[in-house]
């Protein structure tokens, strides 16, 4: 039998001992750190913002570098804003610092010049800018606030900042219904005239893009009446089959259901309205579900008095309802003169989403006769 030379098997014990020795420095826990010594931590990564493509990266000093030029577009300064155009096409979505230049583009493009390259510039810009830094956006914004304080803003300038919002459609037109629609819809709101004429320039383009509740809209349209007339060619609720719908929850004296027994010898004797009664007058008419199409109201009554129409609204629009269920408009729908005969108003467009109707008389001792509500649910 071969044996193997002792300093051969002395090589062999010392490899397996060093074998054995890295193995267990490899897989033993890392030392515990000394007491009052935190470990030492790990090096962070800090990976730079995303930019996003160079285009986007410089564009806002190119436009800085434009704006503040001589103004002309001739020439080499022609040349530049067209290279501004170019690199503008290639940013998607453009910094907000370049948004910011908005408002000053605006001013060094004015719709009546004849040289429109500043102009598509500007429309390229907020056509693609964020909601929130939307200079177009926030142009219409401003003009709404201009004209609630009796300023005049060009009405054509705000139209084609609203035409030209891009992303920011949605948002300029819920301004519009929050600071000029839905006060134009509410009885008793002082509406300032070139509020409404903003409305009338503005609420076409929020329509055709359907950014602006059609129930809120006729809402205003039929409480202006002639003071916004452009609001009412603005329907677009076609023709319904209609007939009078008796009210689900009548809530009022307690004789409310003389007023549609279709007996004209008995009625409601109806008390003044307090403080507190609000919108809902001095009868309130409700309907569950809601009357999506009403177009008529037919009076018999022996006093004076009106009919307000509790119109859906959107959040944050017009009155809250009681305990936080929504919001909703009132406008007045009918003024009866209350002679003992029938009366007929009929609005100049359908009311929409109708939850409720008001009676509101004008002096104590007015009587209910009979009241027809005329709709489609």
């Amino acid at each position: 039998m071969r044996r193997f030379p002792l300093h051969t098997l002395l090589l062999m014990l010392v490899a397996l001992l060093a074998f054995a020795r890295l193995y267990y420095v490899s897989h033993q826990a890392p030392p515990a750190p000394a007491p009052g010594k935190a470990p030492a931590a790990a090096p962070v990564k800090i990976t730079p913002p995303d930019l996003g493509p160079a285009a986007c990266r410089g564009l806002d000093a190119v436009l800085g570098d434009l704006l503040q030029s001589d103004g002309g577009t001739g020439g080499d300064a022609g040349t530049a804003w067209s290279d501004a155009r170019r690199q503008l096409g290639d940013c998607p979505t453009p910094p907000a610092a370049a948004c910011a230049r908005g408002p000053a583009l605006a001013s060094r493009a004015p719709l009546t010049a004849k040289d429109d390259l500043p102009r598509e510039l500007l429309a390229t810009l907020c056509e693609r800018c964020a909601p929130a830094d939307n200079p177009c956006g926030q142009a219409v914004t401003r003009a709404l606030q201009e004209a609630a304080r009796r300023e005049n803003p060009p009405l054509q300038e705000a139209s084609w900042s609203l035409e030209h919002a891009g992303p920011a459609l949605g948002a300029a037109c819920q301004e519009l219904a929050r600071q000029a629609v839905g006060p134009a819809a509410v009885t008793g709101a002082e509406v300032e005239p070139q509020l409404l004429a903003l409305t009338e320039a503005l609420a076409p383009t929020c329509v055709k893009t359907g950014q602006l509740p059609a129930p809120l809209l006729n809402a205003a349209a039929v409480q202006q009446a002639q003071r916004a007339p452009m609001l009412a060619t603005l329907n677009r609720a076609g023709a319904v089959e209609t007939k009078p719908i008796e009210p689900d929850q009548p809530a009022g004296p307690g004789e409310a259901f003389r007023a549609f027994d279709r007996d004209e010898l008995s009625g409601v004797k109806l008390p003044m309205a307090d403080a507190g009664m609000g919108s809902d007058g001095a009868l309130r008419l409700g309907y569950a579900p809601s009357l999506k199409y009403v177009v008529s109201f037919q009076v018999r009554a022996t006093g004076p008095g009106s009919l307000r129409a509790h119109v859906r609204a959107p959040d944050g629009v017009g009155h809250a309802q009681p305990g936080g269920e929504g919001f909703f408009v009132d406008p007045t729908v009918c003024r009866f003169h209350g002679t003992g005969r029938w009366e007929i108003c009929k609005p100049g467009v359908p009311l929409l989403d109708v939850d409720a109707v008001s009676v509101l008389p004008e002096r104590p001792g007015v009587e209910l006769k009979e009241l027809e509500i005329i709709g489609a649910r």
